[in-house]
């Protein structure tokens, strides 16, 4: 990232400071008039969220997706004004009409920022400590996007250099997700990222000393950052000026993250509702909005006003910014020139398109022989490691236990890491064991384009994840998550290792698709179709989970139909082997299609024609059209059993009031996971009384 300030001198007029108050008076407000919302913090910040967005970010409002602008993150979300309000004045598109409309049905400023939603959002943040994280994956990302694409440039000088910033509140450096974060960011070196820490001692509870007595930052020294304190002006007010000087030092340490701590007063200069709890997250009233409008020298009488002058002031930002991104697009253009190749790369990697051929070397697995489909997916990431460059992740510490190894020579690590792999543009990164920010640093690094991402750990520790999944989800990220030792399988381990309740759980998250495949064929057919679905052209919908076995399972011959989540594995025959009409369908996933396998030789032989269907995921086959669908459950059958080691919870709408599911609804054991299977029932023998059972049912 460069090192030279945005501006030689630090210039603060009438009209900036006029443009801040002005900031405070629309967050009171756009409060004010829903109602309800968090006026206090989007007063006290605007100082420097205006410095940020006004005399040091490189952005062109006109272009909020331009490659070489620097990124904000505001983790504090439930300040969503703080944002709104400066993209309304740097012409991002919103109107003050957009301000009146805050919280309201159908408008672009609600409760929180959505990605997607509101031009020049980043990221959605809402739970508390989800952006810092997200912050830390993009910085993560810049730095692999370098390495991909200009890794010998000297530092400050590529036209990928650029800097994520964020501002985080007491809120989130309370949650252990941004502890997570912060520890791997300072790990990482990552000298592209300046966080802006809000101290202002107030929660919803009331003073900070209620719940936090630690030294913050001596705590993010400890970390690895560089750490600097801004004080307040003698009347309370952020020191605009304290704060460019702040971040001009900040962005002159490359090799660390920087931590900026802002001593600021929520509501600030409210009369009465200053450094109070209430001004968090309440309407300040009518009586104190038109006092402190007094104190800042506006019209009690007026609201959401908005001089000319400011406006026009501020809107200056669309002419700075043209020209900031001129000036890039001359050293883009010269990057182009001197690095063709690479310059072809950026071009494909960019329009989400995948390398010529890239499928041909998805690995064909042999019939019959056992694979556990961990080991198959880790043989699907060697084989397309090589060819898929922009395709990298890691584990939280579990690397050799989810095969997520994608390049064992090459590991993402700062320069100065003494490792021998050590590489600041490695492919494998060491998540370390922070699940949590492993999943939203994950989401930051889909947020900031250019590469393709994966991450595993063990699915029952999906849970640890599950808010940043969600908002893998809300967001539509194209992220994929490796989940392995997917049921009481994986053994001795025990209860508190085995995921029961899980794979139904994470299919209740609306816009996630949980891949769980039978055999070695279908894990490299998910990965596929993963990898195919993350493209502009098919609209990079959904993050996706895939659940994987510790244990080796049987492996069928690749069926192609994989790919729409559900399809006939084995079909029924009649008694000379000839095609028959079903009497009854088994459905079963992951290692307990071969149950269904097996049950439906138990029950051809005694003369029930029998279809196996394998259904690696529910989602997909759900966006097939009714007719494939039928063609796969004929809705004239009505015998039918699922299968599957967790809760039964998914299958009732697919097996209907006749059917059966073999199912664990209790926690499971530490024993051999072949002893589990049997013990608690998942045996081809009771999944083929299951089937009887249906049968019966069927013909009353």
């Amino acid at each position: 990232m460069s090192t030279k300030p945005t501006t030689t001198e630090f210039e603060w007029t009438e009209q900036d400071q006029r443009a801040v108050d002005t900031v405070r008076v629309l967050a009171m407000d756009s409060v004010q008039k829903v109602g309800n919302g968090h006026p206090g913090t989007a007063m006290s910040l605007a100082p420097a969220a205006y410095v940020l967005f006004q005399k040091l970010m490189r952005h062109d409002p006109a272009d909020s997706d331009w490659t070489g602008r620097d990124r904000f993150v505001l983790s504090a979300g439930h300040s969503s004004l703080t944002l709104y309000i400066q993209l309304f004045l740097a012409g991002y598109g919103l109107e003050l009409d957009d301000l009146k409309a805050f919280r309201t049905w159908g408008s672009k400023t609600p409760g929180h920022p959505e990605y997607g939603h509101t031009t020049g959002v980043e990221t959605t943040t809402g739970p508390l400590g989800q952006g810092v994280a997200n912050a830390v994956g993009m910085a993560m990302a810049a730095r692999y996007e370098r390495g991909l694409f200009d890794p010998d440039a000297a530092q400050g000088s590529s036209p990928f250099d650029h800097f994520i910033y964020a501002i985080a509140g007491d809120g989130c450096l309370q949650e252990g997700i941004s502890a997570e974060a912060s520890s791997m960011a300072g790990h990482q070196k990552l000298g592209n990222l300046i966080m802006l820490w809000d101290d202002n001692h107030i929660s919803i509870e009331g003073d900070t000393e209620t719940a936090i007595s630690e030294d913050t930052v001596k705590r993010y020294e400890a970390y690895g950052w560089h750490v600097q304190r801004v004080e307040p002006k003698e009347n309370g007010d952020l020191d605009p000026e304290g704060l460019f000087r702040a971040i001009e030092a900040a962005k002159a340490v490359t090799d660390k993250p920087s931590f900026i701590a802002m001593r600021s007063i929520i509501a600030w200069p409210a009369p009465n509702a200053q450094n109070t709890e209430a001004a968090h997250g309440s309407a300040l009233g009518e009586e104190e909005v038109a006092a402190t409008k007094r104190v800042l020298g506006f019209d009690p009488e007026k609201h959401f006003e908005v001089t000319d002058e400011v406006l026009a002031h501020t809107r200056g930002a669309l002419d700075r910014g043209r020209d900031a991104k001129k000036e890039w697009e001359k050293s883009f253009a010269a990057w182009r020139t001197a690095n063709p190749e690479r310059a072809a790369e950026f071009d494909r990697i960019a329009a989400t398109e995948l390398p010529a051929g890239w499928e041909d070397h998805l690995p064909v697995f042999e019939t019959g022989k056992p694979v556990a489909t961990r080991a198959a997916s880790g043989k699907v990431l060697h084989a397309l490691g090589p060819v898929i460059p922009e395709l990298w992740g890691g584990s939280a510490d579990l690397a050799g236990s989810n095969n997520t190894t994608i390049d064992k020579t090459s590991s993402f690590l700062p320069e100065g890491n003494p490792l021998p792999e050590a590489d600041p543009y490695g492919r494998t990164i060491h998540f370390g064991i922070r699940e949590h920010s492993m999943a939203a640093e994950m989401n930051g690094i889909a947020l900031h384009g250019n590469t393709r991402i994966y991450g595993g750990t063990f699915l029952v520790f999906s849970d640890y994840m599950r808010n940043a999944v969600r908002l893998s989800a809300l967001m539509h990220l194209p992220v994929t998550y490796v989940w392995t030792h997917d049921s009481i399988g994986l053994g001795e381990d025990g209860p508190t290792h085995q995921p029961v309740e899980h794979l139904a759980s994470l299919r209740a998250i609306p816009g996630l698709n949980v891949v769980r495949p039978a055999d070695a064929n279908e894990t490299a057919l998910a990965w596929r179709e993963i990898l195919k679905r993350y493209t502009k052209k098919f609209g990079m919908g959904a993050p996706h989970g895939l659940a994987l076995t510790r244990q080796g399972v049987p492996t069928y011959p690749a069926n192609e139909d994989t790919a729409k989540g559900g399809y006939v594995l084995f079909e029924a025959e009649g008694p000379q082997g000839e095609a028959a009409e079903p009497q009854v369908v088994l459905i079963g996933t992951g290692s307990e299609v071969q149950l269904a396998v097996e049950a439906r030789a138990q029950l051809q032989a005694a003369g029930v024609p029998t279809r196996v269907v394998s259904m690696p995921c529910v989602e997909w086959f759900e966006e097939q059209d009714q007719q494939y669908r039928d063609s796969v459950l004929p809705p004239s059958v009505k015998a039918r059993v699922a299968v599957e080691a967790g809760i039964g919870l998914t299958w009732h709408r697919f097996v209907g009031d006749a059917g059966r599911i073999v199912s664990l609804e209790h926690f499971g054991a530490s024993a051999d996971g072949k002893v589990l299977f049997r013990e608690f029932g998942f045996t081809a023998d009771a999944v083929a009384a299951a089937a009887r059972e249906s049968l019966e049912a069927a013909a009353r």
